[in-house]
């Protein structure tokens, strides 16, 4: 059985369920929800000692990181590829990811809006200008990628789902939910537009999600 911990709003965590759903793979989710501070709570910390989701529980493993926990699932699971298969192009693909992984995400989520507003006074404005800021930087620089490379096509690398993909629904869709439209970036929006009705992604969206899925204590 396939245990997938997260939170259905996180989008580390819709990355996990968009490639499970690529690959077919049954599994049962694990609501910890963020907002309460479920994650930093012992029965999780137990599971994933970094108390961030999303873990994935399988084959006697618990995964963490989202990257390395697709990366699993495509070498584990080989069909539907999410890479390419040529060098250059595995290396765009990654990139793009990390660019939303590495670069953006992590200064737009949950704890450092409360870290900015708990610990250096910032209102609810000022807060989101700063997400709004990351996110205008990063989209305007994956629009550019996007905009000058010839192997761009109906997806953000050709004509084929990879991990681009699974890492900028999931951004659009928080960018969405914190007021910032994307219209000034239309590669970005098309490309997302056309994974957004792929059966796995339409799956894998927060709005689509039982919750809670299982509360904390089915750990404890």
């Amino acid at each position: 059985m396939i245990r997938l911990h997260g939170f259905y709003r996180s989008s580390a965590t819709y990355r996990v369920r968009i490639a499970l759903n690529l690959k077919e793979l049954d599994y049962i989710s694990i609501e910890h929800d963020l907002t309460r501070g479920e994650h930093r709570q012992a029965p999780y910390l137990r599971v994933n000692p970094q108390g961030l989701v999303p873990a994935l529980e399988l084959h006697g493993l618990v995964l963490t990181q989202s990257q390395a926990i697709i990366e699993y699932l495509d070498e584990v699971y080989p069909q539907v590829p999410l890479l390419p298969p040529d060098p250059p192009g595995r290396a765009r693909v990654r990139a793009l990811y990390q660019l939303i992984a590495a670069d953006t995400h992590h200064v737009t989520t949950l704890r450092v809006g409360h870290y900015l507003r708990t610990q250096h006074g910032a209102d609810e404005h000022q807060v989101r200008q700063w997400q709004h800021h990351w996110l205008k930087e990063s989209f305007t620089a994956i629009e550019t990628l996007l905009d000058r490379s010839a192997t761009t096509g109906r997806f953000a690398h050709g004509e084929h789902l990879t991990l681009a993909d699974i890492a900028l629904a999931p951004q659009v869709y928080a960018a969405q939910r914190l007021e910032l439209p994307i219209d000034p970036w239309p590669n970005l929006a098309r490309v997302v537009g056309n994974s957004m009705v792929e059966p796995a992604f339409i799956r894998a969206h927060p709005n689509n999600q039982a919750v809670p899925a299982q509360r904390l204590n089915a750990l404890s």
